[in-house]
């Protein structure tokens, strides 16, 4: 069974976060367990303070290095800590290959930053600073859920269908095929008739080519990264 720790300030986030839909299927077939530690309570002051003002000036407010610090060795004294996350705007992209990566481990932590960052000596206490994105947010409990679902989707048996993960945007290097379901008619819109044909091959084929056009579309920086056929670069110069 996985083990996953974050620590945060805010504990009650996760609270119903993950309980609910994959998570909480995944906690109940034991394939993963959730441990949130609040970093406020290893703070020494009375009024648990977690930030101060930084060295330098400037606006906003840091987070202290002493409870992150203390916040980590008790989850390594409980149990393991595998490898240590810090949710960081300044980190490396988050990337399917990082989420499946992951999901290899035994245990994985991660720590959750806020206000305008943490001390950067908490850096040395940690594997990877890790981004979700080009963009702020107030801290690192969203950002760490995205981690969270994307690693524990990726654990054996948590999905119904094993193989709707392997279909999947960005497992191979693309965005997913677009997909449809009832009614064949909406509005004057239909349903390719390919994918009603009953033909396996020419389904194979369109859903291939639609998503190189979601790809080109959307992402044509992923077109750059993965290989492709005669086949591929002929339909998609057409």
């Amino acid at each position: 069974m996985m083990e996953i720790n974050v620590l945060t300030i805010f504990p009650e986030v996760f609270e119903k976060a993950l309980n609910f839909s994959i998570l909480k299927r995944a906690r109940e077939k034991q394939k993963v367990n959730f441990k949130v530690v609040n970093i406020r309570d290893f703070a020494e002051d009375k009024h648990k303070m977690t930030d101060d003002t930084p060295f330098g000036g400037e606006g906003g407010m840091v987070m202290k290095v002493e409870p992150i610090h203390k916040a980590l060795k008790s989850v390594k004294e409980e149990g393991k800590t595998g490898k240590v996350l810090l949710m960081s705007a300044s980190g490396r992209s988050l990337t399917q290959e990082k989420l499946r990566e992951y999901a290899q481990l035994d245990s994985l932590t991660i720590i959750c930053g806020r206000y305008e960052g943490v001390d950067e000596r908490v850096v040395n206490y940690v594997d990877e600073e890790i981004c979700i994105g080009d963009y702020i947010l107030s801290g690192g409990e969203f950002a760490s859920l995205v981690i969270i679902e994307g690693v524990t989707r990726l654990l054996p048996e948590v999905l119904g269908n094993e193989e709707s993960a392997v279909h999947e945007s960005f497992e191979k290097g693309i965005l997913d095929f677009p997909q449809y379901t009832k009614p064949r008619e909406y509005e004057g819109m239909q349903v390719p008739m390919e994918l009603v044909s009953g033909n396996h091959e020419m389904i194979k084929k369109f859903r291939r080519q639609q998503a190189l056009l979601k790809t080109k579309k959307n992402r044509p920086e992923l077109l750059e990264k993965i290989k492709l056929s005669d086949e591929d670069r002929k339909f998609l110069k057409g």
